[in-house]
């Protein structure tokens, strides 16, 4: 490899298994914290904004789950149309998105849907809307430890066809198409954006491509949405989400997916077929 090669691409082995895994990470905390045995639901939501756990406690549905034993977040159980959901919020970026990912599948969690706020980069539609996020820009650092570089890392596709006709009664809408995964959201330039621009991404956030490398690479079944909220703040009265901060309809969104996951009964992880 080239002496120019950054630091983050030399010495990758990816068929290598880490020394450092988070179920001995998990075994400390639950001796340190005192923390017993137990699982987390089967369907748990990154919620990096933290609203929709805002509007859950503000409105007495979600109560702390006790096996939780992650140093750095609380996990919370909710039901919402008669399913058991776990959330975690507050998670924002990559790194933190996909160190949190590893702890609830390591602690039961069988699929994991997050909802991330976006910015708007082409033009569609006046923000708030959905997108289901099928392939995602790499312009960030975590994903390059889990899959060899490349421009995009994706959905898996038989996910992608289960979530089909998943969302068209939905108030709000649903598209599907390209995100760009940054680390750092203050240098979205103009040139970066035109470049995304050029390449027909839909909206600019901070997980998905991390989070879409992690599930390919550790075989788990992963769903990440934008909820695109904003145009970088360059227009007046920008950052609106909707009711409730956006909560409701975010809810609304995941129900369904949650649903047809549950009805696929079987399992999914992320090879990209």
């Amino acid at each position: 490899m080239s002496p120019s090669t950054p630091p983050i691409l030399r010495s990758k082995k990816y068929e290598h298994a880490s020394l450092f895994a988070p179920e001995n990470l998990l075994r400390e905390a639950r001796r340190q914290k005192d923390i017993p045995e137990g699982q987390v639901p089967s369907i748990c939501l990154l919620d990096p904004d933290g609203d929709i756990l805002d509007n859950l406690l503000s409105t007495n549905k979600a109560v702390l789950n006790p096996y939780w034993a992650c140093y750095h977040t609380k996990l919370y159980n909710f039901e919402f149309e008669g399913i058991e959901f776990g959330i975690v919020a507050c998670a924002v970026g990559a790194s933190f998105a996909v160190l949190i990912a590893e702890e609830l599948f390591a602690s039961g969690c069988q699929l994991l849907i997050s909802v991330t706020s976006a910015g708007m980069i082409t033009p569609d539609k006046k923000p708030p809307f959905f997108i289901l996020i099928e392939r995602a820009w790499r312009d960030e650092g975590t994903s390059y430890h889990y899959l060899p570089p490349s421009d995009y890392s994706y959905i898996n596709r038989e996910i992608l066809t289960l979530l089909e006709d998943t969302f068209s009664e939905l108030t709000v809408p649903v598209n599907k198409g390209a995100a760009w995964t940054t680390d750092a959201p203050f240098r979205e330039t103009a040139m970066a954006i035109e470049q995304a621009k050029s390449l027909g991404i839909l909206a600019v956030e901070m997980e998905a491509a991390a989070l879409y490398a992690f599930a390919q690479a550790r075989q788990k079944a992963v769903v990440c949405f934008a909820h695109v909220t904003n145009q970088m703040g360059n227009v007046e009265v920008d950052f609106e989400k909707g009711e409730s901060n956006g909560s409701r309809d975010a809810l609304e969104l995941i129900a369904p997916t949650a649903k047809e996951f549950a009805s696929a009964n079987k399992p999914f992880n992320g090879e990209i077929p």
